[in-house]
């Protein structure tokens, strides 16, 4: 079982930065890809950046690219989301979400473990 706690949102003017942190309770935390999801008011839940487990590559929304930064600290067991340049349709809570370990897979059904979301509002 894996906990997740996201911290780090807030309310920022548009074209302003947010940094996002999500800490897990994993001992296995360096064999779990990791990612950000959100969810905006009215609307599904969508996949924003991930990060593997074994080479720290990572994967991105075509709407986040050159944008958001996705990194992890197996030591401090936390993975970060820098979010640059935001929108107000950046809007919306933001979910951390821990894959099974070993994952072999980008598909976003290897989200198993999910934190309880922290809200980001970009004021236009």
């Amino acid at each position: 079982q894996v906990q997740l706690v996201e911290s780090g949102g807030g309310l920022v003017q548009t074209g302003g930065s947010l940094r996002l942190s999500c800490a897990a309770s994993a001992r296995t935390f360096s064999r779990h890809t990791m990612g950000w999801f959100r969810q905006a008011p009215g609307k599904e839940r969508e996949f924003v950046a991930g990060i593997w487990w074994s080479d720290d590559s990572t994967k991105y929304a075509d709407s986040v690219k050159g944008r958001f930064t996705i990194s992890r600290d197996n030591a401090k067991n936390t993975v970060n989301l820098q979010m640059s340049s935001l929108k107000p349709e950046d809007t919306a809570v933001y979910y951390c979400a821990a894959a099974r370990p070993f994952s072999t897979t980008w598909k976003t059904s290897i989200y198993s473990y999910w934190g309880q979301g922290t809200q980001v509002t970009v004021s236009s």
